[in-house]
Protein backbone atom coordinates (compact mmCIF):
# COMPACT_ATOMS: atom_id res chain seq x y z
CA UNK A 1 0.00 0.00 0.00
CA UNK A 2 1.35 3.05 -1.20
CA UNK A 3 1.25 6.45 0.81
CA UNK A 4 -0.46 9.24 -0.66
CA UNK A 5 1.95 12.50 -2.30
CA UNK A 6 -0.27 14.81 0.97
CA UNK A 7 0.78 12.29 3.37
CA UNK A 8 3.89 11.93 2.34
CA UNK A 9 4.86 15.60 2.19
CA UNK A 10 2.84 16.15 5.54
CA UNK A 11 4.94 14.12 7.37
CA UNK A 12 8.02 14.92 5.90
CA UNK A 13 7.18 18.97 6.31
CA UNK A 14 6.23 17.82 10.30
CA UNK A 15 9.55 16.28 10.87
CA UNK A 16 11.35 19.49 9.71
CA UNK A 17 9.03 21.67 11.70
CA UNK A 18 8.95 19.85 15.24
CA UNK A 19 13.11 19.95 14.72
CA UNK A 20 13.00 23.76 14.18
CA UNK A 21 10.49 24.91 16.52
CA UNK A 22 12.05 22.27 19.24
CA UNK A 23 15.20 23.97 19.09
CA UNK A 24 14.05 27.92 18.46
CA UNK A 25 11.80 26.70 21.80
CA UNK A 26 14.75 25.60 23.65
CA UNK A 27 16.71 28.20 22.98
CA UNK A 28 14.01 30.68 24.03
CA UNK A 29 13.97 28.56 27.24
CA UNK A 30 17.88 28.74 27.78
CA UNK A 31 17.90 32.49 26.93
CA UNK A 32 15.22 33.07 28.99
CA UNK A 33 16.59 31.01 32.14
CA UNK A 34 19.70 33.06 31.75
CA UNK A 35 17.64 36.60 31.44
CA UNK A 36 15.26 35.67 34.48
CA UNK A 37 18.60 34.60 36.80
CA UNK A 38 20.69 37.93 35.53
CA UNK A 39 17.56 39.74 36.85
CA UNK A 40 17.52 38.12 40.22
CA UNK A 41 21.06 38.22 40.51
CA UNK A 42 20.99 42.18 39.99
CA UNK A 43 17.75 42.31 42.05
CA UNK A 44 20.05 40.85 45.23
CA UNK A 45 23.24 42.64 44.42
CA UNK A 46 20.77 46.02 44.71
CA UNK A 47 19.19 44.55 47.57
CA UNK A 48 22.68 44.02 49.14
CA UNK A 49 24.02 47.71 47.93
CA UNK A 50 20.35 49.25 49.99
CA UNK A 51 21.14 47.29 53.04
CA UNK A 52 24.53 48.81 53.12
CA UNK A 53 23.79 52.37 51.92
CA UNK A 54 20.83 52.37 54.36
CA UNK A 55 22.63 51.32 57.48
CA UNK A 56 25.82 53.02 57.08
CA UNK A 57 24.95 55.85 59.47
CA UNK A 58 24.23 53.40 61.51
CA UNK A 59 27.30 51.74 61.47
CA UNK A 60 29.36 54.91 61.69
CA UNK A 61 27.28 55.16 65.09
CA UNK A 62 28.32 51.71 66.08
CA UNK A 63 24.81 51.28 66.34
CA UNK A 64 24.71 47.74 65.82
CA UNK A 65 20.99 46.64 67.13
CA UNK A 66 19.55 49.10 65.00
CA UNK A 67 21.50 47.52 61.90
CA UNK A 68 20.54 43.97 62.75
CA UNK A 69 17.05 45.27 63.34
CA UNK A 70 16.67 46.99 60.07
CA UNK A 71 18.62 43.51 58.49
CA UNK A 72 15.52 41.69 60.01
CA UNK A 73 12.99 43.30 58.75
CA UNK A 74 14.36 43.28 55.21
CA UNK A 75 14.63 39.20 55.70
CA UNK A 76 11.04 39.37 56.64
CA UNK A 77 10.08 39.74 52.80
CA UNK A 78 8.67 37.55 50.60
CA UNK A 79 11.31 35.52 48.74
CA UNK A 80 14.10 36.84 50.65
CA UNK A 81 15.15 33.30 52.86
CA UNK A 82 18.09 34.49 54.97
CA UNK A 83 20.89 37.65 55.41
CA UNK A 84 23.70 37.30 57.32
CA UNK A 85 26.50 39.69 57.70
CA UNK A 86 30.07 38.52 58.02
CA UNK A 87 33.49 40.33 59.12
CA UNK A 88 36.75 40.20 57.03
CA UNK A 89 37.63 37.00 59.27
CA UNK A 90 34.56 34.72 57.91
CA UNK A 91 32.77 35.13 61.47
CA UNK A 92 29.02 35.29 61.00
CA UNK A 93 28.58 38.71 63.31
CA UNK A 94 24.56 38.72 62.46
CA UNK A 95 21.89 36.36 60.04
CA UNK A 96 18.50 36.14 60.35
CA UNK A 97 19.10 32.65 61.03
CA UNK A 98 20.32 33.05 64.49
CA UNK A 99 21.78 29.61 64.65
CA UNK A 100 24.29 30.24 62.26
CA UNK A 101 25.86 33.92 64.75
CA UNK A 102 29.19 33.24 65.48
CA UNK A 103 30.15 30.61 63.48
CA UNK A 104 33.45 30.56 60.80
CA UNK A 105 32.85 30.61 57.49
CA UNK A 106 35.04 28.14 55.13
CA UNK A 107 37.14 30.31 52.27
CA UNK A 108 35.89 27.21 49.99
CA UNK A 109 32.74 27.61 50.69
CA UNK A 110 30.24 28.55 48.44
CA UNK A 111 29.53 32.09 49.43
CA UNK A 112 33.34 32.64 49.42
CA UNK A 113 34.82 31.47 46.40
CA UNK A 114 33.48 34.24 43.77
CA UNK A 115 36.78 36.42 45.54
CA UNK A 116 38.86 33.64 46.85
CA UNK A 117 39.13 31.25 44.25
CA UNK A 118 42.89 32.59 44.35
CA UNK A 119 46.03 32.66 46.90
CA UNK A 120 44.23 36.90 47.00
CA UNK A 121 41.02 37.46 46.96
CA UNK A 122 39.30 39.76 44.50
CA UNK A 123 38.38 43.20 45.29
CA UNK A 124 35.16 44.81 43.74
CA UNK A 125 34.57 41.44 41.98
CA UNK A 126 31.75 41.38 39.12
CA UNK A 127 28.03 40.41 40.37
CA UNK A 128 28.16 37.13 38.78
CA UNK A 129 31.37 36.17 40.33
CA UNK A 130 29.87 37.07 43.45
CA UNK A 131 26.37 34.98 42.98
CA UNK A 132 25.76 31.25 43.25
CA UNK A 133 23.12 28.83 43.22
CA UNK A 134 22.39 26.08 46.04
CA UNK A 135 19.82 24.36 47.56
CA UNK A 136 19.06 24.36 51.06
CA UNK A 137 18.42 21.40 53.63
CA UNK A 138 14.30 21.76 52.63
CA UNK A 139 15.26 21.02 49.23
CA UNK A 140 14.74 24.38 47.32
CA UNK A 141 17.05 26.60 45.09
CA UNK A 142 18.94 29.47 46.55
CA UNK A 143 20.55 32.07 44.58
CA UNK A 144 23.11 34.21 47.13
CA UNK A 145 25.05 37.06 46.39
CA UNK A 146 27.70 38.34 48.20
CA UNK A 147 28.39 42.28 48.66
CA UNK A 148 31.48 43.88 50.28
CA UNK A 149 31.63 46.53 52.60
CA UNK A 150 34.79 48.24 52.00
CA UNK A 151 36.73 50.69 54.37
CA UNK A 152 36.02 53.89 53.36
CA UNK A 153 37.09 57.27 54.76
CA UNK A 154 34.14 57.94 56.50
CA UNK A 155 34.63 54.63 58.39
CA UNK A 156 38.22 54.87 59.48
CA UNK A 157 37.90 58.81 60.18
CA UNK A 158 34.49 57.98 62.72
CA UNK A 159 35.17 58.75 66.48
CA UNK A 160 34.06 55.59 67.34
CA UNK A 161 35.93 53.43 64.31
CA UNK A 162 37.75 50.50 65.22
CA UNK A 163 39.37 49.90 62.10
CA UNK A 164 42.55 50.63 60.56
CA UNK A 165 43.25 52.65 57.98
CA UNK A 166 45.30 50.14 56.35
CA UNK A 167 42.53 47.65 56.25
CA UNK A 168 40.42 47.89 52.82
CA UNK A 169 37.44 45.16 53.65
CA UNK A 170 35.30 45.32 56.86
CA UNK A 171 32.64 42.98 56.07
CA UNK A 172 30.53 41.29 53.64
CA UNK A 173 26.84 41.26 53.41
CA UNK A 174 25.28 37.86 52.17
CA UNK A 175 22.32 38.14 50.84
CA UNK A 176 20.02 34.39 50.08
CA UNK A 177 16.81 35.04 47.77
CA UNK A 178 14.70 32.28 47.00
CA UNK A 179 14.81 30.87 43.11
CA UNK A 180 11.29 28.89 43.66
CA UNK A 181 8.71 32.07 42.70
CA UNK A 182 11.43 32.47 39.04
CA UNK A 183 11.82 28.86 38.51
CA UNK A 184 7.95 28.46 38.75
CA UNK A 185 7.54 31.54 36.48
CA UNK A 186 10.02 30.27 33.97
CA UNK A 187 8.41 26.47 34.31
CA UNK A 188 4.82 28.22 33.04
CA UNK A 189 6.40 30.19 30.56
CA UNK A 190 7.92 27.05 28.88
CA UNK A 191 4.82 25.55 29.33
CA UNK A 192 3.30 28.10 27.32
CA UNK A 193 6.05 28.36 24.30
CA UNK A 194 5.73 24.25 24.20
CA UNK A 195 1.75 24.84 23.65
CA UNK A 196 2.34 27.58 21.17
CA UNK A 197 4.74 25.59 19.57
CA UNK A 198 3.15 22.66 19.17
CA UNK A 199 -0.34 24.79 18.51
CA UNK A 200 1.91 26.28 16.04
CA UNK A 201 2.54 23.30 14.40
CA UNK A 202 -0.63 21.73 14.29
CA UNK A 203 -1.91 24.78 12.35
CA UNK A 204 0.74 25.09 10.14
CA UNK A 205 0.44 21.03 9.42
CA UNK A 206 -3.25 21.76 8.83
CA UNK A 207 -2.55 24.70 6.22
CA UNK A 208 0.11 22.92 4.35
CA UNK A 209 -2.00 19.78 3.97
CA UNK A 210 -4.71 21.60 2.84
CA UNK A 211 -2.54 23.84 0.74
CA UNK A 212 -0.65 20.78 -1.16
CA UNK A 213 -4.41 19.16 -1.17
CA UNK A 214 -5.53 22.10 -3.27
CA UNK A 215 -2.54 23.02 -5.35
CA UNK A 216 -0.90 19.58 -5.74
CA UNK A 217 -2.96 16.85 -4.56
CA UNK A 218 -6.17 17.42 -6.61
CA UNK A 219 -4.13 18.49 -10.11
CA UNK A 220 -2.40 15.43 -9.91
CA UNK A 221 -5.24 12.96 -9.19
CA UNK A 222 -7.36 15.16 -11.56
CA UNK A 223 -4.81 14.20 -14.49
CA UNK A 224 -4.41 10.49 -13.39
CA UNK A 225 -8.02 10.26 -13.63
CA UNK A 226 -8.05 11.97 -17.43
CA UNK A 227 -5.22 9.68 -18.40
CA UNK A 228 -7.11 6.60 -17.15
CA UNK A 229 -10.04 7.89 -19.03
CA UNK A 230 -8.10 8.65 -22.24
CA UNK A 231 -6.70 5.24 -21.87
CA UNK A 232 -9.99 3.38 -21.50
CA UNK A 233 -10.56 4.90 -24.79
CA UNK A 234 -12.35 8.52 -23.93
CA UNK A 235 -10.36 10.20 -26.40
CA UNK A 236 -12.77 14.06 -25.74
CA UNK A 237 -11.15 13.51 -22.27
CA UNK A 238 -9.78 17.14 -21.63
CA UNK A 239 -8.81 19.24 -18.25
CA UNK A 240 -10.62 22.12 -18.17
CA UNK A 241 -9.45 23.79 -14.42
CA UNK A 242 -6.05 24.50 -15.70
CA UNK A 243 -3.64 27.00 -13.20
CA UNK A 244 -1.09 28.74 -14.12
CA UNK A 245 2.44 27.05 -12.80
CA UNK A 246 4.09 23.64 -13.81
CA UNK A 247 1.12 21.43 -12.89
CA UNK A 248 -1.09 23.69 -15.55
CA UNK A 249 1.68 23.70 -18.08
CA UNK A 250 1.63 20.00 -17.69
CA UNK A 251 -1.84 19.44 -17.95
CA UNK A 252 -1.88 22.08 -21.10
CA UNK A 253 0.29 19.51 -22.28
CA UNK A 254 -1.81 16.59 -21.83
CA UNK A 255 -4.15 18.14 -23.29
CA UNK A 256 -2.56 18.96 -26.75
CA UNK A 257 -1.36 14.97 -26.19
CA UNK A 258 -4.96 14.00 -26.31
CA UNK A 259 -6.38 15.92 -28.87
CA UNK A 260 -3.38 14.88 -31.02
CA UNK A 261 -4.18 11.00 -30.05
CA UNK A 262 -8.16 12.03 -31.30
CA UNK A 263 -7.15 13.21 -34.33
CA UNK A 264 -4.78 9.96 -35.12
CA UNK A 265 -7.68 8.07 -34.26
CA UNK A 266 -10.13 9.71 -36.78
CA UNK A 267 -7.75 9.65 -39.43
CA UNK A 268 -7.46 5.75 -38.84
CA UNK A 269 -11.16 6.08 -38.54
CA UNK A 270 -11.22 7.89 -41.98
CA UNK A 271 -8.69 5.76 -42.88
CA UNK A 272 -10.74 2.48 -42.70
CA UNK A 273 -13.99 4.03 -43.69
CA UNK A 274 -12.53 5.34 -47.39
CA UNK A 275 -10.22 2.70 -47.80
CA UNK A 276 -12.51 1.30 -50.45
CA UNK A 277 -12.67 4.74 -52.51
CA UNK A 278 -8.90 5.05 -52.21
CA UNK A 279 -7.91 1.68 -53.49
CA UNK A 280 -10.36 2.99 -56.02
CA UNK A 281 -8.39 6.00 -56.52
CA UNK A 282 -4.82 3.59 -56.49
CA UNK A 283 -6.67 1.46 -59.24
CA UNK A 284 -7.27 4.33 -61.66
CA UNK A 285 -3.76 5.74 -61.03
CA UNK A 286 -2.46 2.47 -61.79
CA UNK A 287 -4.12 1.72 -64.89
CA UNK A 288 -3.72 5.53 -66.07
CA UNK A 289 0.15 4.52 -65.78
CA UNK A 290 -0.26 1.51 -67.42
CA UNK A 291 -2.28 3.08 -70.61
CA UNK A 292 0.58 5.42 -71.26
CA UNK A 293 2.88 3.02 -70.86
CA UNK A 294 0.59 0.65 -73.17
CA UNK A 295 0.44 3.95 -75.34
CA UNK A 296 4.20 3.79 -75.41
CA UNK A 297 4.50 0.60 -76.49
CA UNK A 298 1.76 0.89 -79.17
CA UNK A 299 3.36 3.95 -80.86
CA UNK A 300 6.89 2.33 -81.00
CA UNK A 301 4.88 -0.91 -82.58
CA UNK A 302 2.98 1.32 -85.18
CA UNK A 303 6.09 3.08 -85.85
CA UNK A 304 8.02 0.03 -86.78
CA UNK A 305 4.98 -0.99 -88.78
CA UNK A 306 4.28 2.12 -90.71
CA UNK A 307 7.94 2.76 -91.49
CA UNK A 308 7.86 -0.52 -93.97
CA UNK A 309 4.83 0.69 -95.31
CA UNK A 310 5.58 3.96 -96.05
CA UNK A 311 8.77 3.07 -97.54
CA UNK A 312 6.79 0.47 -99.90
CA UNK A 313 4.16 2.97 -101.04
CA UNK A 314 5.77 5.83 -101.41
CA UNK A 315 7.72 5.21 -104.66
CA UNK A 316 4.58 4.26 -106.68
CA UNK A 317 2.63 7.01 -105.02
CA UNK A 318 5.88 9.17 -106.86
CA UNK A 319 5.08 7.61 -109.89
CA UNK A 320 1.46 7.93 -109.70
CA UNK A 321 1.61 11.52 -109.06
CA UNK A 322 4.60 12.05 -112.12
CA UNK A 323 2.39 10.49 -114.80
CA UNK A 324 -1.17 11.73 -113.65
CA UNK A 325 0.62 15.26 -114.02
CA UNK A 326 1.82 15.22 -117.21
CA UNK A 327 -1.32 13.81 -118.55
CA UNK A 328 -3.18 16.67 -117.06
CA UNK A 329 -1.03 18.80 -119.02
CA UNK A 330 -1.75 16.94 -122.50
CA UNK A 331 -3.92 19.60 -124.28
CA UNK A 332 -5.66 16.57 -126.30
CA UNK A 333 -7.76 16.06 -122.81
CA UNK A 334 -11.16 16.10 -122.83
CA UNK A 335 -12.10 18.27 -119.57
CA UNK A 336 -13.92 15.11 -118.34
CA UNK A 337 -10.60 13.12 -117.69
CA UNK A 338 -9.23 16.65 -116.40
CA UNK A 339 -11.36 16.42 -113.86
CA UNK A 340 -10.91 12.95 -112.93
CA UNK A 341 -6.71 13.42 -113.33
CA UNK A 342 -7.21 16.72 -111.04
CA UNK A 343 -9.34 14.00 -108.47
CA UNK A 344 -6.23 11.35 -108.96
CA UNK A 345 -3.89 14.25 -108.17
CA UNK A 346 -5.31 15.61 -104.78
CA UNK A 347 -5.78 12.12 -104.00
CA UNK A 348 -2.10 11.47 -104.45
CA UNK A 349 -1.00 14.62 -102.92
CA UNK A 350 -2.92 13.65 -99.62
CA UNK A 351 -1.80 10.00 -99.31
CA UNK A 352 1.69 11.68 -99.68
CA UNK A 353 0.98 13.45 -96.92
CA UNK A 354 -0.01 10.53 -95.18
CA UNK A 355 2.82 8.88 -96.02
CA UNK A 356 5.24 11.67 -94.96
CA UNK A 357 3.31 11.64 -91.42
CA UNK A 358 3.95 8.00 -91.56
CA UNK A 359 8.24 8.47 -91.77
CA UNK A 360 8.08 11.12 -89.87
CA UNK A 361 5.42 9.13 -86.92
CA UNK A 362 8.35 6.43 -87.12
CA UNK A 363 11.36 8.42 -87.08
CA UNK A 364 12.34 8.76 -83.14
CA UNK A 365 14.25 11.62 -84.19
CA UNK A 366 16.73 12.80 -81.41
CA UNK A 367 15.66 16.48 -80.58
CA UNK A 368 18.85 19.18 -81.33
CA UNK A 369 17.73 20.46 -77.79
CA UNK A 370 18.38 24.36 -77.02
CA UNK A 371 17.66 27.29 -74.85
CA UNK A 372 14.63 28.87 -75.81
CA UNK A 373 11.78 30.94 -74.71
CA UNK A 374 8.26 29.26 -74.63
CA UNK A 375 6.90 32.89 -75.14
CA UNK A 376 8.62 33.24 -78.39
CA UNK A 377 8.05 29.43 -79.79
CA UNK A 378 4.45 30.23 -78.95
CA UNK A 379 4.24 33.67 -80.78
CA UNK A 380 5.64 32.60 -83.68
CA UNK A 381 3.04 29.67 -84.07
CA UNK A 382 0.89 31.80 -83.73
CA UNK A 383 2.12 34.50 -86.52
CA UNK A 384 1.41 31.61 -88.63
CA UNK A 385 -1.40 29.96 -87.13
CA UNK A 386 -3.62 33.12 -87.42
CA UNK A 387 -3.62 33.74 -91.10
CA UNK A 388 -5.07 30.37 -91.83
CA UNK A 389 -8.71 30.84 -92.97
CA UNK A 390 -10.20 29.28 -89.96
CA UNK A 391 -8.32 31.50 -87.82
CA UNK A 392 -10.26 34.65 -88.67
CA UNK A 393 -13.05 34.30 -86.25
CA UNK A 394 -11.32 32.79 -83.67
CA UNK A 395 -10.12 35.25 -80.80
CA UNK A 396 -6.49 34.57 -79.38
CA UNK A 397 -5.86 35.84 -75.67
CA UNK A 398 -2.63 35.43 -74.21
CA UNK A 399 -2.10 35.22 -70.60
CA UNK A 400 1.64 34.72 -70.29
CA UNK A 401 3.71 35.08 -67.27
CA UNK A 402 6.60 37.27 -67.87
CA UNK A 403 10.30 36.09 -67.31
CA UNK A 404 9.82 32.61 -67.52
CA UNK A 405 12.83 30.26 -67.64
CA UNK A 406 14.46 29.26 -70.65
CA UNK A 407 14.37 25.56 -71.45
CA UNK A 408 16.27 22.77 -73.59
CA UNK A 409 14.03 22.23 -76.79
CA UNK A 410 13.88 21.49 -80.28
CA UNK A 411 12.40 24.66 -81.34
CA UNK A 412 11.13 23.08 -84.50
CA UNK A 413 9.73 20.16 -82.95
CA UNK A 414 7.98 21.76 -80.23
CA UNK A 415 6.48 24.72 -82.62
CA UNK A 416 5.08 21.22 -84.05
CA UNK A 417 3.28 20.55 -81.13
CA UNK A 418 2.09 23.83 -80.56
CA UNK A 419 0.66 23.82 -84.28
CA UNK A 420 -0.85 20.66 -84.33
CA UNK A 421 -2.33 21.45 -80.65
CA UNK A 422 -3.81 24.56 -82.08
CA UNK A 423 -4.69 23.29 -85.63
CA UNK A 424 -7.03 20.86 -83.56
CA UNK A 425 -8.62 24.01 -81.32
CA UNK A 426 -9.30 25.86 -84.72
CA UNK A 427 -10.95 22.65 -86.38
CA UNK A 428 -13.08 22.05 -82.66
CA UNK A 429 -14.41 26.21 -83.37
CA UNK A 430 -15.34 26.35 -86.89
CA UNK A 431 -18.23 29.39 -85.92
CA UNK A 432 -14.98 30.91 -84.32
CA UNK A 433 -14.45 31.08 -80.23
CA UNK A 434 -11.89 32.03 -78.18
CA UNK A 435 -8.12 29.89 -78.05
CA UNK A 436 -6.37 31.32 -74.28
CA UNK A 437 -3.21 30.42 -74.24
CA UNK A 438 -1.13 30.86 -70.51
CA UNK A 439 2.27 29.91 -69.52
CA UNK A 440 3.51 29.37 -65.80
CA UNK A 441 6.46 27.93 -63.75
CA UNK A 442 5.28 25.30 -61.26
CA UNK A 443 8.19 23.24 -59.60
CA UNK A 444 11.57 23.46 -61.95
CA UNK A 445 8.74 23.02 -64.90
CA UNK A 446 7.49 25.49 -67.67
CA UNK A 447 3.70 24.61 -68.03
CA UNK A 448 1.48 25.75 -71.01
CA UNK A 449 -2.21 25.42 -70.77
CA UNK A 450 -4.46 25.56 -74.36
CA UNK A 451 -7.66 26.40 -74.01
CA UNK A 452 -10.47 26.21 -76.20
CA UNK A 453 -14.18 26.94 -76.22
CA UNK A 454 -15.01 24.33 -78.83
CA UNK A 455 -17.25 21.47 -79.33
CA UNK A 456 -15.47 19.44 -76.73
CA UNK A 457 -13.90 15.75 -76.18
CA UNK A 458 -16.16 12.51 -75.12
CA UNK A 459 -14.94 11.07 -71.63
CA UNK A 460 -15.38 7.98 -73.42
CA UNK A 461 -13.17 8.38 -76.06
CA UNK A 462 -10.49 10.84 -74.08
CA UNK A 463 -7.92 8.65 -73.44
CA UNK A 464 -7.65 7.60 -77.26
CA UNK A 465 -6.72 10.71 -78.29
CA UNK A 466 -3.31 10.10 -78.68
CA UNK A 467 -3.71 6.51 -80.32
CA UNK A 468 -1.97 6.76 -84.22
CA UNK A 469 -4.75 7.17 -86.72
CA UNK A 470 -7.59 7.68 -83.95
CA UNK A 471 -9.18 11.14 -85.07
CA UNK A 472 -12.04 13.00 -84.33
CA UNK A 473 -11.88 15.27 -87.84
CA UNK A 474 -13.23 12.45 -90.38
CA UNK A 475 -11.35 10.54 -92.81
CA UNK A 476 -10.99 13.67 -94.79
CA UNK A 477 -9.87 16.50 -92.53
CA UNK A 478 -7.03 14.42 -90.15
CA UNK A 479 -4.90 11.46 -90.34
CA UNK A 480 -4.62 10.71 -86.58
CA UNK A 481 -1.17 11.53 -86.15
CA UNK A 482 -0.62 14.74 -85.39
CA UNK A 483 -1.46 14.24 -81.26
CA UNK A 484 0.82 10.70 -81.21
CA UNK A 485 3.43 12.43 -82.87
CA UNK A 486 3.00 15.74 -80.72
CA UNK A 487 2.60 12.87 -77.64
CA UNK A 488 6.15 11.47 -78.41
CA UNK A 489 7.88 14.93 -79.33
CA UNK A 490 6.93 16.02 -75.24
CA UNK A 491 8.32 12.84 -73.79
CA UNK A 492 11.60 12.72 -75.81
CA UNK A 493 11.82 15.97 -74.03
CA UNK A 494 11.00 14.44 -70.84
CA UNK A 495 7.74 16.37 -70.48
CA UNK A 496 4.33 15.34 -70.05
CA UNK A 497 0.98 16.43 -71.93
CA UNK A 498 -2.35 16.03 -70.54
CA UNK A 499 -5.72 16.84 -71.73
CA UNK A 500 -9.10 17.84 -69.92
CA UNK A 501 -12.35 18.47 -72.01
CA UNK A 502 -16.07 18.88 -71.24
CA UNK A 503 -18.12 18.10 -74.41
CA UNK A 504 -19.96 21.03 -75.53
CA UNK A 505 -17.88 23.51 -73.52
CA UNK A 506 -14.42 22.86 -74.65
CA UNK A 507 -11.35 21.14 -74.59
CA UNK A 508 -7.80 22.10 -72.06
CA UNK A 509 -4.10 20.91 -73.09
CA UNK A 510 -1.51 21.01 -70.37
CA UNK A 511 2.02 21.08 -71.36
CA UNK A 512 4.69 20.34 -69.10
CA UNK A 513 8.45 21.06 -69.66
CA UNK A 514 11.50 20.66 -67.37
CA UNK A 515 13.21 23.67 -67.54
CA UNK A 516 16.88 21.91 -67.52
CA UNK A 517 15.95 18.44 -68.93
CA UNK A 518 18.92 15.97 -69.78
CA UNK A 519 20.15 16.32 -73.67
CA UNK A 520 19.17 13.16 -75.17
Amino acid sequence: MHLKLTLKFTIITGIVLITTMSLFAYLNINSLQELCLQEAIKDADNLGETIIRTTHYQMLENDSARVYQMIKEVGEQDGIENIRLLNKDGIINFSTAKAEIGTQVDNNAEGCNGCHFNAIPLINAPSAARARIFTNTEGMKILGVTTEINNKPSCYTASCHFHSKDSSLLGVLDVHVSLEEMNSQIAATRNKIVFFTFAMLIVISICLALLIQKLINQPVNNLLDHSKKLAHGEMNSRISDISSDELGDLAYAFNNMAQDIERSQEELKDWGTNLESRVEERTCEIKQMQNKLMQSDKLASMGELVAGIAHEINNPLAGILLFSSIVFKDPQLNKSSKENLLTIIAETHRCSKIVRNLLEFSRESIPDKRSASTNKIINQTLAIISNLDFYQDIRIIKKFTEHLPEIDVDFGQIEQVFMNIMINAGHAMPDGGILTIRTKSIENNVVIELEDTGFGIDTKILDKIFDPFFTTKGRKKGTGLGLSISYGIIKNHDGRIEVQSVLGEGTTFTIYIPVHSELS
